[in-house]
């Protein structure tokens, strides 16, 4: 077998506490019955309690919960085993309903308000859709709820689905640039060889970079109820990480799953060497081809070097054809470049909307618009 790269003494597991903005994803087989298709309701509540301390604690916390199909099937009286597309649809409808009204009464219990997201492949890695899930997650965390997230079963098909949670939930980190991406499994981490095949497969407690080595190590799929299994994770890890945020993989199939890593309990940490805000604006600035460019006045150069978003008063002439979510190049009055974003806009409301108040967008375009024209989270400048 081969090996990985041996940790340096600098790669030890992180603090959980050190981590502010954590997603935390929940498979079906932790949260369902399998043989009587009901939620693990004692389960869940430790977990939910779990979540609460956190949130006590002033952390941002998202859950992607899968579930809604297998409680479905059992209300809808399908059979076990695979199902067609129609009927795994039918039973994400119903399923749904059950799902989250069960997160929301156990969070409630604590206090803790939920919301619900439902997204699609697209939602998540096609630009121009994710800045509206993006902004509404953002939302609700500002204002204290905790998002239940899970993919939309009910109108993907097969073509436009993840299939699994594990990369949803990795996108969903990355979406909101999370810096901790928690993976409760059935299995407390990643070992040199599925352990269900090797005795002597050894526990992994961190892995500094995921490598070609790394990558053979995962199996196949595990239950029956999921959908993944440890390729899927090291996948979601690849995602995660690249866009700077840590993972850890831990059992779920114990009480308070996320207290026993807290306590140092046995599971695997995946590093980053970077850290999500950077690697965003990194990849803003770097890796997108700019559709047009914005030029701006003194006031909004001085506004965004202060670290605020760029509001169309600033914008005193754009240049270019593009639609919202596309990157383009922030100008000063000189014609330097000051940094490039995501615009907020299409080409042509920006052109409505330049150098007015915002006050004024309503009565513009005719409906509530984005009060920026790039937000400072979508927006990189050329000092950073």
């Amino acid at each position: 077998m081969a090996s990985i790269d041996t940790p340096s003494p600098a790669a030890k597991a992180p603090a959980f506490g050190d981590f502010r903005r954590i997603v935390i994803k929940v498979g079906s087989a932790l949260l369902v019955d399998s043989a009587h298709g009901r939620v693990k309701l004692a389960w869940l509540t430790s977990l939910v309690e779990d979540i609460a301390t956190l949130h006590g604690r002033g952390c941002e916390v998202m859950v992607v919960s899968s579930g809604a199909i297998a409680l479905g099937r059992t209300v809808l009286g399908l059979p076990r085993g695979p199902l067609k597309l129609e009927d795994s649809q039918a039973s994400a409808a119903v399923g749904q309903i059950t799902l989250a009204r069960t997160w929301a009464e156990i969070l409630g219990h604590y206090g803790v308000t939920a919301g619900q997201g439902l997204l699609t492949l697209g939602d998540t890695e096609e630009r121009r859709r994710y800045l509206n899930p993006r902004s509404t997650l953002s939302r609700l965390i500002d204002m204290k709820a905790v998002p239940v997230i899970n993919e939309n079963d009910t109108v993907a098909t097969t073509e436009i689905r993840y299939g699994d949670n594990d990369r949803l939930a990795a996108r969903v980190a990355t979406m909101v640039s999370a810096d901790l991406l928690v993976l409760l499994s059935d299995i407390d981490g990643l070992y040199t060889a599925p352990p269900a095949l090797d005795p002597a497969a050894a526990h992994i407690p961190v892995v500094p970079r995921i490598t070609a080595e790394v990558e053979a190590m995962a199996g196949a799929a595990g239950s029956e109820l999921s959908r993944g299994g440890m390729r899927t994770k090291i996948e979601a890890g690849k995602i995660a990480t690249s866009a700077g945020s840590a993972m850890v993989i831990a059992s779920g199939h114990v009480k308070n799953p996320l207290k026993q890593i807290m306590d140092g309990g046995r599971c695997t940490w995946f590093l980053t060497s970077a850290n999500p805000v950077r690697a965003r604006k990194s990849w803003i600035a770097g890796a997108l081809e700019p559709r047009g460019t914005l030029h701006l006045d003194d006031g909004a150069v001085a506004a965004l070097r202060r670290g605020a978003s760029l509001l169309p008063a600033g914008v005193k002439r754009i240049e270019g054809s593009f639609e919202r979510g596309d990157a383009v190049v922030l100008r000063g009055p000189d014609g330097a470049e000051v940094g490039r974003g995501l615009i907020a806009h299409d080409a042509a409301h920006a052109t409505r909307i330049m150098g007015r108040s915002t006050a004024e967008i309503e009565a513009l375009l005719g409906l509530t618009g984005r009060a920026e024209m790039v937000h400072r989270d979508d927006m990189a400048l050329g000092v950073e």
